[in-house]
């Protein structure tokens, strides 16, 4: 079996279990984890993206839509984070999911009024999902390597443009 045919087997697959734990209805912090579930079982290698597209970019932090569910239920998007290169503090739209498959990623997590509660390095196979309220992060890449995650989204982010709901100074 070719790399190109095992990526898009694990994305089938994903995107079907994804489908799957959408199915239970249960609220949005009780769909990010069952949502984080199939991403355990289905998690991708980094070979899910072309070599081109796992160099990431020297200006910032590359997406890349990998899946959208063509009623705009979820989205399944790569990042690509070169070392340095991190979001502003924001939260989102709707639940997330998030695993990484290469590098590590550095989560800072803050409180309402933006108060610094938690911090964790995820590393390859670490997978989390989380829901608003309750949802204020900050993302980077602390180490001297490329860091690649995948994060699910429970919208269509390339109709709406970014999963952030709002960004914080």
């Amino acid at each position: 079996m070719t790399t190109t045919t095992t990526s898009t087997s694990t994305l089938t697959d994903l995107a079907a279990g994804v489908r799957t734990a959408i199915g239970e209805h249960a609220d949005w912090h009780g769909t990010a984890q069952l949502v984080a579930e199939q991403l355990r079982r289905h998690l991708p290698t980094p070979d899910v993206l072309t070599a081109e597209q796992r160099l990431g970019s020297a200006d910032r932090y590359r997406s890349h839509t990998l899946h959208v569910e063509p009623d705009g239920s979820f989205s399944i998007i790569a990042l690509v984070w070169q070392p340095g290169q991190l979001t502003r503090i924001h939260d989102h739209v709707t639940w997330c999911v998030f695993g990484v498959i290469q590098g590590v990623e550095h989560e800072d997590l803050y409180d309402a009024d933006l108060n610094l509660i938690g911090q964790s390095d995820n590393h390859v196979g670490d997978v989390s999902g989380f829901a608003p309220p309750g949802d204020i992060h900050r993302v980077n890449n602390t180490s001297d390597t490329t860091a690649i995650s995948i994060h699910i989204y429970g919208t269509d982010v390339t109709r709406i443009g970014s999963s952030a709901r709002r960004y914080y100074n």
